[in-house]
């Protein structure tokens, strides 16, 4: 089967459109996908396959851009950065790009897959709070973005500077201590968070501006406020906690220092719907509000938006291997698991998804009488459930279970619990005829598993095995 081929949606079904209802689009998706022979039955299908609209993902980037440039004035600087992290596979990286978007990247691989995408360094943007010397010192050298997380790092960077200077714009990242949202693990600006200049500590403030005045060559100001769990209002607080810092450093120096405000990205997504909000209009809206100044036109802006990017548009598909009950509770037995939604195993409340059930022909499974039963992943400890005691039709070995919301931090990074292989991942377009699928990243093969084992090194512990050299 080609990979970039057309497929033609099976009989019946209508194509499908980027405008279309989002579960008239996933349900046309998943009968396409069974349909097509890319999950499902045992004939050569994947017991697990992960797919992606492109077409919605180009809709997120034209709506970023849209809702931040009818707020600028005409010819203010704007990037947008995709944070990596969320999805870190280079067709959706280049996908992007070509959309206008660049990328945000917190470590030494996510800058290598910005650059296998094409993503320039003048719109990439370096963010790790563990940055090496070797990982600055390329940054530099490229004239990637860099935004200092400590005092430490950024004597690092003055040492750097000293010896060879970057035409790279830098600039330190502050916590602004505006607060925590719903899920502490990822709220970043809480008293204590680890990233960034806490800026509410004392004399930290003062430490701030004096490390401006000291250093003409920071221009850059950056906060991540919010992130799933922080509403609205709290990451525009922070934002304009960041503003007003740009200004006193501005009033201090006597001159625009800062020229450029990174506003991080953070907006939440409603993993439990279809609804789209928040949207980014609405986002606006809310730090014209808070923080009009921001929209001046005198600082340009830098997003860093990641999982309201992806979400939406990822799915991850099942086949339903066995069913039984234990305790009078009804289990089905899936493929889905830890590996692809690691975040809702471990903390299921903070993380929650949606099943939705599909028969073996990939129709969705209507009008059935609800039966609360436990959706399990083939992982070999017993919290590796995707929904305990949820109200669904009652699933059969056969059917296909789908999870919506998934297409950010969830399968686009495996969790290898159990040596259970990387699923495909599929991408899908809506064409005239149907649906079209690209293969965005190949199941990982029993081979590939053996290589990342230390295959070739199996006999590197005996007594006698030639030892590998100091750093290898």
């Amino acid at each position: 089967m080609a990979e970039d081929a057309l497929k033609d949606v099976p009989d019946g079904v209508p194509g499908g459109v980027p405008g279309g209802g989002a579960a008239e689009r996933r349900d046309l998706a998943v009968r396409a996908a069974v349909g097509q022979g890319l999950v499902g039955g045992d004939d050569g299908a994947e017991a697990l396959v992960c797919l992606l609209d492109a077409d919605g993902i180009e809709a997120s980037a034209a709506a970023l851009r849209a809702a931040f440039g009818a707020a600028v004035p005409p010819g203010t600087p704007v990037l947008h950065c995709f944070a990596v992290k969320a999805a870190p596979l280079v067709p959706v990286l280049r996908l992007l790009s070509a959309a206008g978007i660049g990328c945000e990247a917190a470590s030494a691989g996510e800058l290598a897959l910005a650059r296998a995408a094409g993503v320039g360094a003048d719109r990439t943007v370096l963010d790790s709070p563990a940055k090496t010397r070797a990982e600055l010192r390329e940054a530099l050298a490229l004239g990637i973005a860099v935004n200092a997380d400590n005092a430490q790092e950024l004597d690092r960077i003055d040492a750097l500077m000293a010896s060879a200077p970057s035409r790279s714009p830098l600039g330190l990242r502050v916590n602004t201590q505006a607060g925590a949202g719903a899920i502490a693990s990822t709220s970043t600006a809480t008293a204590t968070s680890k990233f960034g200049f806490a800026l509410r500590d004392p004399g930290a403030r003062e430490a701030v501006v004096a490390a401006y005045l000291a250093r003409p060559w920071l221009t850059r100001l950056h906060t991540h406020a919010g992130s799933q769990g922080v509403p609205l209002a709290l990451s525009a607080q922070g934002v304009r906690e960041v503003f007003e810092l740009a200004e006193e450093v501005n009033a201090a120096a006597g001159r625009r220092q800062i020229d450029t405000i990174d506003i991080g990205g953070g907006l939440p997504v409603d993993t439990g719907s279809d609804d789209t909000g928040p949207t980014y209009a609405e986002y606006v809206r809310v730090l014209r509000e808070v923080v009009p100044g921001l929209f001046s036109g005198r600082y340009g802006l830098v997003t860093e938006f990641g999982r309201s990017l992806l979400a939406r548009h990822g799915l991850v598909l099942s086949r339903v291997e066995y069913t039984k009950s234990s305790g009078g509770r009804a289990i089905a037995v899936t493929h889905a698991g830890v590996q692809v939604a690691t975040r809702t195993v471990y903390a299921g409340a903070s993380w929650p998804l949606r099943i939705l059930a599909y028969d073996a022909k990939g129709v969705p499974r209507g009008g059935d009488a609800l039966v609360p039963q436990d959706v399990a992943g083939p992982a070999c400890f017993s919290g590796d459930l995707l929904a305990e005691a949820r109200p669904l039709p009652l699933l059969r070995p056969g059917d296909v279970i789908a999870v919506p919301g998934t297409g950010a931090y969830f399968f686009t990074a495996h969790y290898a619990y159990n040596s259970l292989l990387r699923p495909p991942v599929h991408a899908f377009r809506s064409t005239p005829d149907g649906l079209r699928f690209t293969l965005v990243r190949p199941a990982q093969t029993l081979s590939d598993l053996l290589q990342e084992a230390g295959a070739r090194h199996r006999d590197a512990l005996l007594h006698g095995a030639r030892s590998s050299p100091a750093g290898v």
